[in-house]
């Protein structure tokens, strides 16, 4: 019956080596092609539509991951399902995870949470660690950012994760004059310290490096003007979080 399942098909965008930026240890990231959210800050918009992957099947990547095998255990790392929205090719980003799983290693699944619905049990069985993106704590916020998407159902994946007992590792993108709000900040940190299973809160700077990526698609970058967030807004939005007690990075 596994054998069967992992010929299920997924949109493939590419996979790279990481240490550090997408989980514990050193990590095989596997990039999903695909995603319902349009966000204004997307440094990669050739991960949008399914068109723009390669057709795979679970067991031709997995065969893939085994050739990374025992440097991943040995580097204390694992695998991470990435996107695009790994969510939105549900069927197969269960069979990698359980596959992954099989095979003994750390699996990590990043997602909005937009789509949490679409997480069953085996896929969370399978699932060691989910990194979540809360794009925005306000929803009128979450609504001009992702231009597509609404904030309750990232709240309420939270929560059944936590009700799982599933660590979570949020994650949220500071841009300038976008989501640096004192407001909306303070309400990202209270979404985060009310799910008891949130280890930690990874605030990450906005930049403008998939620019590139925008023109060679023929589409305009939104914030193309915008700054990257400076010192002293690091500072203010880290000390946001510590103070709602959470471990910020």
């Amino acid at each position: 019956m596994a054998t069967i399942a992992r010929t299920v098909t997924g949109s493939l965008h590419s996979f790279d080596i990481s240490t550090g930026v997408d989980g514990p240890g050193t990590r095989f990231v596997a990039f999903l092609a695909g995603c319902p959210l349009r966000c204004q800050y997307c440094h990669s918009p050739d991960t949008q539509y399914r068109r723009y992957g390669g057709l795979t099947t679970a067991e031709n990547l997995l065969t893939e991951i085994r050739r990374y095998e025992r440097f991943l255990k040995v580097a204390h790392g694992g695998v991470t399902i990435s996107g695009g929205e790994p969510l939105q090719q549900v069927a197969f980003t269960r069979e990698m995870l359980r596959g992954c799983h099989d095979m003994g290693l750390h699996t990590a699944l990043d997602t909005s949470g937009f789509l949490g619905s679409r997480a069953d049990d085996d896929l969370l069985d399978a699932t060691d660690l989910v990194l979540l993106d809360i794009k925005s704590g306000n929803p009128r916020t979450y609504a001009e950012v992702t231009r597509t998407g609404r904030l309750e159902p990232t709240i309420r994946f939270a929560h059944h994760l936590a009700e799982r007992g599933k660590p979570i590792w949020v994650r949220f993108v500071l841009v300038p004059g976008l989501t640096d709000e004192v407001a909306n900040v303070d309400a990202v940190a209270a979404i985060a310290a009310s799910v008891p299973t949130v280890e930690r809160v990874e605030v990450l700077p906005f930049h403008r490096l998939g620019a590139q990526k925008y023109a060679a698609l023929g589409l305009p970058f939104p914030l193309a003007d915008t700054p990257a967030p400076d010192e002293a807004l690091l500072r203010r939005v880290h000390d946001q979080f510590r103070d709602h007690g959470l471990a910020v990075y």
